[in-house]
């Protein structure tokens, strides 16, 4: 008699542990009915959706509204184009500013409406620095500049002349009585 509310405490607790990915998962209503997605790129507004069908050779109307429009009839008409897959209509030069999409189908539902907003297309900025004429000439050392015989043989005595230093230095010092 004791394991039944045990067994019942156990299972409402394994039943909220199930639901909890699928309450964390899912998305608010706004977002699941909207079947159309808007994208900018500088002044070009774009819609894309696939919930149209295509009744008498056309697929519905989308419209861009700027924030004094309140009425699909208002706003800049684009028809839609595409296939049974995916439809859509774009908007150039469009100004800076809160804008609302709506896509209306040819059977006179709405597709979906969202609002986007348009901000000032930057250019970007390139500035010329002075380079070398001949590169950078990294890791080439000294073959840059071409040596004469007097300075290789200059360097080659001063090179000698501390080989032979560190030999007689270190001769000395392993035996102080020599030279």
């Amino acid at each position: 008699m004791r394991t039944s509310p045990l067994l019942a405490r156990c299972g409402l607790t394994m039943a909220a542990a199930a639901a909890l990915p699928l309450a964390v998962t899912a998305q608010p209503a706004a977002a699941r009915t909207s079947g159309i997605s808007v994208s900018t790129s500088g002044s070009t507004v774009s819609v894309v959706t696939s919930a149209c069908a295509q009744i008498n050779g056309s697929w519905g109307t989308a419209a861009l509204l700027d924030s004094n429009q309140a009425n699909f009839a208002q706003g800049r008409q684009v028809a839609l184009s595409g296939t049974s897959v995916s439809q859509s209509a774009a908007w150039s030069n469009v100004s800076q500013g809160t804008h609302t999409v709506v896509v209306m189908c040819s059977s006179g539902s709405t597709a979906g409406t969202q609002s986007v907003i348009v901000s000032p297309a930057t250019t970007p900025t390139i500035s010329a620095t002075a380079s070398p004429t001949r590169g950078v000439l990294g890791g080439v050392g000294g073959a840059t500049r071409d040596y004469g015989t007097v300075t290789l043989v200059a360097g080659g005595v001063l090179v000698g002349t501390g080989v032979i230093a560190t030999a007689w230095f270190l001769r000395r010092r392993t035996k102080p009585y020599r030279l």
